[in-house]
């Protein structure tokens, strides 16, 4: 750690509590030896640390450095002081080499200890060794024990042992200070998420500057995401499925963070949450909505669905999570909308040949009553009006618009077999009413039997949904009395078409 090895306590050869008489002997003592060109050692190098290369620049900028009472105390954190004769005893071990029973000794001091009169220097002296090891967790350690010297009671007494007593302490200050110091130096070195880490055992000051300390940028990002996707979205709704799923990638890391350090209930981490749920939501809606006026056989539906789950992934408030829920029924209800179409418009057809034929019928029987002795009804004439009584080619017109040949792909992968079965059984009946010609134009609707590849036909109808995404049914022409085009009305003059065969 560059804040211990290039300390300037560590440049001038001194303990952070030496005496300002001893100060200025030590600078007299370096800067002639600098000017006869004599190396410059001191037993407080240090043989752990990395080798020190001592010139008169920094010579001169080390001593500048520890003439303010604040700086010094700065500097000290992340140095050790000699109070007492157990901190002269490790510091001898250091001296030598062996930092191992140094650590040792100030472990002794400090385990299941509170910050007393009698170890603060042992608390600064083992954090800061702790501070140069490798391991995260010593590093961890080392931070934690030095905020709580910084917090403590006691680190007045700290301050007064390297500053004089005209130094004002300001705890607050001073963790702030030393926070930053520890984030400067290792910023790159770790990720966010493990710098915060590092910090988790502190509370009080510690705690609430750091929270905010990573919360600002992270805040801002997400806040610039979400307008950045809405604005996105605003100029190409069909692209939407893409900035929702950036919004979400792009803001998870962020919003994680933001939850570590803020916790679910807070106001703020529930307001970013929302709008990043709300923004994602609407992305599926426009994304939905605009791909209903494409003529394309990618299934917009799945993917509005899984941007729709995203945001409820994110959501937090129950307004939003309802209406999301909402949205996902929905869609989910769309999911066989091809299927759903096409055996609405199937049974329509069926059932106004149905009601044709049994309003024939009843005509042909009340007729067959008033038959004389000889005369009978042709039936085959009859069969003939009743399939006559749809105007079939109108319906192959109708179905041509509203079950294209597009949506074979999606009704045949439907994973309801009750509704295939459906299907299938409206599209015999069909096929059973057609001609040979009528029965080529829509022959891709019996894809379990067609092998002739058939000319997709552009629907010219679009589905649209609003804001909250809808579901629409199929629509027929209408004529004035509100019977579709294609049956035709024979109620009326069935009587004048009947044909009555007399027998010879």
């Amino acid at each position: 750690m560059k804040l211990i090895q290039e300390n300037p306590y560590r440049i001038a050869g001194l303990l952070s509590n030496t005496t300002e008489k001893e100060l200025l002997r030590q600078k007299s003592k370096i800067k002639r030896f600098s000017e006869v060109g004599k190396a410059i050692t001191s037993e407080f190098d240090f043989s752990f640390l990395t080798p020190i290369i001592r010139n008169e620049e920094k010579i001169e900028k080390a001593f500048s450095e520890i003439e303010q009472n604040q700086n010094r105390v700065n500097h000290s954190l992340f140095w050790f002081v000699n109070t007492n004769p157990i901190d002269n005893t490790a510091i001898q071990y250091l001296i030598s080499g062996d930092k191992e029973k140094a650590i040792e000794i100030w472990e002794k001091l400090i385990e299941d200890k509170e910050i007393s009169a009698r170890n603060f220097s042992a608390f600064n002296n083992i954090s800061t060794l702790y501070l140069l090891n490798n391991s995260k967790d010593k590093l961890k350690q080392g931070i934690t024990s030095k905020i709580e010297l910084l917090e403590s009671d006691y680190f007045k007494d700290f301050a007064q042992t390297v500053a004089d007593e005209t130094f004002t302490i300001d705890n607050k200050k001073q963790i702030q200070i030393f926070i930053d110091g520890i984030l400067s130096e290792l910023n790159g070195k770790y990720s966010t998420s493990q710098l915060i880490d590092l910090f988790s055992n502190c509370n009080g000051i510690a705690k609430k500057y750091i929270s905010n300390k990573f919360t600002e940028e992270p805040i801002h990002n997400v806040e610039k995401q979400v307008e950045k996707a809405k604005e996105n979205r605003i100029k190409n709704n069909l692209n939407a499925y893409k900035y929702g799923n950036d919004l979400f990638k792009n803001t998870k890391e962020d919003l994680s963070l933001l939850k570590s350090l803020l916790g679910s209930t807070n106001l703020q981490y529930k307001l970013l949450t929302d709008n990043v749920a709300k923004e994602i939501l609407q992305c599926s809606i426009d994304y939905f909505n605009e791909s209903q006026e494409q003529n394309s056989t990618k299934d917009y539906l799945e993917e509005a669905m899984k941007l729709a789950k995203l945001a409820q992934n994110v959501a937090i408030n129950p307004i939003t999570k309802d209406r999301i829920k909402e949205n996902i029924k929905t869609l989910e209800g769309m999911k066989d909308r091809e299927m759903n179409e096409a055996i609405i418009f199937l049974k329509l057809i069926k059932e106004a040949f149905e009601r044709n034929k049994a309003q024939i019928m009843t005509e042909v029987r009340r007729q067959e009553l008033s038959l004389g002795f000889g005369q009978s009804i042709n039936y085959s004439k009859v069969d003939d009006l009743i399939n006559d009584s749809i105007n079939w080619s109108k319906v192959v017109s109708e179905i041509e618009r509203i079950i294209p040949p597009q949506n074979i792909s999606k009704i045949k992968s439907s994973p309801d077999s009750s509704k295939l079965s459906e299907y299938k059984t409206l599209i015999n009946f069909l096929f059973g009413k057609l001609s040979y010609s009528l029965k080529r134009r829509v022959e891709y609707l019996k894809y379990w039997e067609t092998k002739r590849s058939t000319t997709t036909r552009t629907s010219t109808t679009s589905t649209r949904t609003t804001s909250s995404t809808t579901t629409s049914r199929p629509t027929n022409n209408s004529s004035e009395e509100g019977i579709p085009d294609w049956i035709k009305w024979v109620g009326g003059i069935i009587l004048l078409i009947i044909l009555i065969r007399a027998c010879s």
